[in-house]
Order: structure tokens, then sequence, then C-alpha cells
């Protein structure tokens, strides 16, 4: 047996290492629950019903082992859920972990995934455990949006569900001790900073979309009218560090560029924080833009994105995470490169741990 709860869970960013810290936080149903670690010991508390549950979390023979304290007692699909987290959190290498609990106990659990039983036992993959919506999507929908087919600028696509509003995915980073969200932008509130990013130098370099506050009003009155889009500012406990915008490829100018699918999605990022540019922020939101676009339609299973190919370090970045690069090609203002995420690469890799190393890896557009 593995002496120490911990003993498994240094894994190498791309330079650096992760320290997990003595209390985790998880967003199941869109709650807050609170996980104080104790040697090989997990408590679980619930913030907004002051409910608790206390676990036992061992590796035993390679094998990770999740079993609640003192099982008579009840203990709620929260906590549950957030033990989970935890576990997988606090051991990232491992992809499997058995529990101590009865398979009648939580049959949601069972028909949507989060279990699965093997042996007689119960257990949780962590490449399904993490395709799990309610843990960090907050604008959940019980069903995919009913597909109905229509056309925008001579393309044919899927209609687009209506665009959600305040955050839409929450995640506890351990590495950095706090959490990311992503929320869509308020423009009386996020105007000024938006404009103060969009003049940067190191924004602008890439971005070219200097100007004042009303050329700034009108971009994102223009994004937050075209459906195929869709900005989120992107925040470190509810501070704000950088823009994201997310678009449907098939409808996007990327969609002659290569065979576009029905359910693909794409991204364009800017950090205008000075003091969150680097490797440790961008092992954080990197991963979790491919993982809340993965989360947000359970039909996608690409994502694409297009830097410039002069734009080295988002190239690598990109490699670290998962994406392969596909080719280069010419925009009408830039040369581009085409890099792309499979959904199935990035949970069977277990993508949202940093990497310390690059897997070769290939794809192809057919």
């Amino acid at each position: 047996m593995k002496p120490n709860l911990l003993s498994d869970s240094s894994v190498i960013l791309i330079d650096e290492r992760i320290s997990v810290q003595a209390s985790l936080l998880s967003y199941p149903d869109r709650g807050c629950c609170v996980i104080r670690l104790d040697g090989q010991r997990l408590r679980i508390e619930h913030r907004e019903y002051g409910q608790s549950s206390a676990w036992l979390l061992r590796s035993v023979d390679e094998r990770l082992e999740l079993e609640p304290i003192n099982a008579s007692n009840q203990f709620s699909i929260w906590d549950c859920l957030a033990a989970i987290e935890a576990s997988l959190v606090c051991y990232p290498s491992q992809n499997k972990l058995t529990l101590a609990v009865a398979q009648s106990q939580f049959p949601e659990l069972l028909a949507s995934g989060v279990f699965t039983t093997e042996n007689n036992q119960v257990v949780t993959y962590a490449e399904m455990f993490w395709q799990q919506p309610r843990l960090w999507h907050q604008c959940v929908s019980e069903t995919p949006y009913p597909i109905r087919y229509g056309f925008s600028s001579g393309r044919r696509h899927p209609l687009r569900p209506p665009k959600p509003s305040g955050v839409v995915y929450r995640r506890y980073i351990p590495w950095l001790g706090c959490t990311l969200n992503f929320r869509r932008p308020e423009i009386n509130i996020d105007l000024q900073r938006f404009n103060r990013w969009m003049n940067d130098p190191v924004v602008a370099a890439f971005w070219q979309e200097t100007g004042g506050i009303q050329k700034h009003r009108s971009y994102l009155e223009a994004v937050d009218a075209d459906p195929h889009m869709l900005s989120l500012i992107a925040c470190l406990d509810d501070d704000p560090f950088g823009y994201f915008e997310v678009y449907w490829a098939k409808e996007d100018r990327i969609a002659p560029f290569y065979d576009a699918h029905d359910f693909d999605r794409g991204w364009h990022v800017l950090i205008g924080e000075q003091q969150m540019r680097g490797k440790p922020f961008v092992t954080a939101w990197l991963p979790s833009i491919s993982h809340y676009l993965f989360l947000d339609e359970c039909r996608t299973q690409r994502i694409v994105i297009e830097p410039r190919v002069d734009n080295h370090k988002m190239a690598r970045n990109l490699a670290y995470a998962g994406y392969a690069n596909l080719k280069e090609f010419d925009f009408p203002h830039k040369r581009a490169a085409l890099h792309m995420l499979l959904r199935e690469r990035f949970f069977s890799d277990q993508l949202w741990v940093p990497r310390n190393s690059v897997a070769t890896h290939s794809l192809s557009l057919s």
C-alpha cells in the first residue's frame, strides 16, 4: 500500500510541478463542496446545505479505491461526485477508481455513466467521469438541442441553441489554488477592460483590433448578435484575465479550408492581464476551454483553432494540450496553421491534466 494520499499527485506541468492543496473545491450541480484532505481521508462539506460526509481514499497495488466511512450514514449524490473528483485530482495518473458503494444506491449515476460495473464492483473511469457536464458545466441541458438545418452565407448547418447567460463553466485548479470560470461578458461592466486588453501591444500584435471604446462596444455587440459565435470572459476567483471567442466551425470563415463537421467548434483567445501569462495559467485555461466545448455539446467530436503560423508559443502550448498541427493555409488576413483536437484523445489521454511531454499524434481530415 502506498503510505500517503498525495504520493501519486506530483504531475509535471510543462516545466513545473503541481502541488495539491490541503483542501479542494468541487461544483456538482452548480453547488459548492469543500473537500478537506487529511492523510487517506477526505471530508466533503456542502456549503449551501451544510451536510458532510467522510471517505477513505487509498491506493493498493496500483489500484485506487474510495470508500465511505461509516457507510450506514446517509450521504448525497453531491458528496459522491465531489469525492470522485477529488480522488481523480489527487491521483491524476489513475484512469479507474473502485468505489465501495452499492450498485443500487445511486441508479442515476449508473444510468449516466458516472458508475459502471465490473466483476460485481462499482467503478468509475476517468475518461467517462470527465465527460459529465454536471460537475463543471453551469448551464446543463437535459437533452441535446434538436437538429433542424438552416443556411448561413450559403452554408447548410444545424440551427444552434440560444446563447447561455452568466457563468457557463467552473473548475477548481489545484496547482493554482483557485477557481477558473468562463462567463458571458457584460458590456457595461467589461467594456473598459476589454478596450484596455485590445490596445495592449502583446494582444494587438495578433488580434490587430486596437481602437477606442465605441469601436470595441460595437465589436462585442456584433459578436453577441452572431448566432455562430459566443464571447466569454475568463476569470480566476472571479478576477477577469482573458477573453475567448468560441464558434461553430461549419458557419465560420474556416469552413472552406477543411471538411468541417456539423458540431465542430473552434476558439480564439487573448490573455489581457500580463501577470496571468505563463505556463501555470496556460495549463489551466487551455485544457479548460477544450473541456468546456466538449461538455457543451455531446455531439462535438473535434475542436479546431487557427493561429498565425508565426505564433510559435501558441503552437507549442497547443501541442502539449493534445492538438495536432494539420496544415498551413492562407486566410485573407494571415497565414494560418490549422490545429485540431479529437474528443476521444482529450478524454482517453486525460488531457485536462498538464503534460510534461508531447506525444506523437497524427490525424486525417477525411
